[in-house]
């Protein structure tokens, strides 16, 4: 799987501690490495969002058949916001 990240992705998960981007760098890997996604749901129109139990979350789209954008992450209070 191909994880390519968007400027707006970069720079929030540049904002969140280091325990964040370590949650968030490990997951991307498995995706990568194994594709193994472990709890997503699907948003619709193609949107997808990565989720955990303490309420974070990143969004992302499919661009190929192994291709995959992320676009942006949050927190599970703040998703209208997101």
């Amino acid at each position: 799987m191909i994880v390519t990240r968007t400027e707006e992705f970069e720079q929030w998960l540049s904002l969140e501690s280091a325990k964040v981007i370590a949650l968030v760098e490990a997951r991307l890997y498995r995706i990568e490495v194994h594709d193994h996604f472990g709890d997503v749901r699907y948003l619709g129109e193609g949107l997808a969002e990565l989720r955990w139990k303490n309420g974070l979350r990143v969004y992302f789209a499919r661009t190929g058949r192994t291709e995959l954008l992320m676009m942006m992450g949050g927190h599970k209070n703040e998703q209208k916001k997101d």
